[in-house]
């Protein structure tokens, strides 16, 4: 399994607010959806994405698309020296509000469609969900605040599918735009990954490597096995020495340290998102013990795993 493919299995869409914008220019609208990651691509016109701050704004040709990262608020307008103002404001309720607060029936066009007219000149269709955890924020802390994929350089059909179901009001819809919102997103990240002008995560880049590649699909195929540099040498077909100075130089840390930091992810997350014990939870990421595993943990995040546990709202049954 490659790292990017591990990290996305844990990341996924769930109820996710999935939208058209349809205006004539100039326009603006406000995303205050807090969300952790939203999607915007304009299936007609131009755009601009102005960051909360006002200070940076990214062009938005035709099918391109982007990702904006963080919950912090942006705003999309067809002009950003035009200043008009907003036309709605999306909340995390996913209805359409007028600027000054109230709910506007005059800008709903049907169900997930804002707008003032069907048939005007631009259109926009938005995604947003927000996940939670280490694993979630090992991606999204190594991404910009906003990211663009130029229509020329994807890869995937996905956003035509997400366009034509959206349309659909049909039993089963949102689960479908969902997993369509999930390809998207994964179709989207590999894509800006691959452009030279992007910062991709050392994670990500060793992955091609045909030595620390290696190494890494086997940590992320099975984390609870006790590797050691040795037995992650041998899958690589290389000697520890070989190994061990590779690894460190393309993600700035020995093999063993990553490995630690991915297992304590991995039982981060369990312990928010299920019931099972911390000595289940050890076993399960490759520590010995629920001891072993507290030690590491608190160590790493400052706090026991029951604490975190707490924190994160999961409880045990007893």
């Amino acid at each position: 399994m490659d790292t990017l493919t591990d990290v996305l299995t844990h990341i996924r869409s769930s109820g996710a607010l999935v939208g058209r914008t349809l205006a004539n220019p100039p326009w603006c609208t406000a995303f205050e959806e807090h969300a952790s990651l939203s999607l915007v691509t304009m299936l007609r016109g131009e755009a601009w994405i102005v960051d909360g701050d006002g200070d940076a704004s990214h062009q938005l040709f035709c099918h391109d698309i982007a990702i904006v990262v963080g919950p912090a608020p942006f705003d999309v307008t067809s002009d950003p020296t035009a200043n008009p103002t907003p036309m709605y404001i999306q909340t995390q309720t996913g209805v359409c509000f007028a600027d000054d607060g109230a709910a506007s029936e005059s800008i709903a066009l049907g169900a997930r469609t804002c707008g003032l007219a069907l048939d005007a000149d631009d259109a926009m269709l938005t995604g947003s969900f927000t996940v939670t955890g280490r694993i979630a924020d090992r991606l999204l802390d190594a991404l910009p605040r906003v990211l663009v994929v130029p229509r020329a350089v994807q890869r995937t059909a996905a956003l035509q599918l997400l366009e034509a179901e959206i349309l659909r009001e049909e039993p089963g819809q949102q689960a479908i735009l969902d997993r369509l919102l999930d390809l998207v997103l994964a179709g989207a990240l590999r894509d800006w990954f691959a452009l030279p002008e992007s910062r991709a995560p050392g994670w990500y880049q060793a992955s091609s490597d045909p030595v620390v590649g290696a190494a890494l699909a086997a940590m992320h195929d099975a984390p609870h096995r006790a590797w050691t540099v040795e037995t992650l040498a041998r899958q690589a077909l290389v000697s520890r020495a070989t190994l061990a100075r590779r690894f460190t130089d393309l993600l700035g840390e020995p093999p063993m340290s990553y490995l630690s930091g991915w297992r304590l992810c991995l039982a981060a997350d369990l312990l928010q998102r299920t019931d099972a014990t911390v000595e289940s939870v050890a076993h399960e990421v490759g520590y010995s013990s629920g001891y072993a595993l507290s030690t590491a943990f608190h160590r790493e995040y400052g706090v026991r795993p029951s604490h975190h546990r707490q924190a994160t709202g999961t409880q045990t049954k007893g």
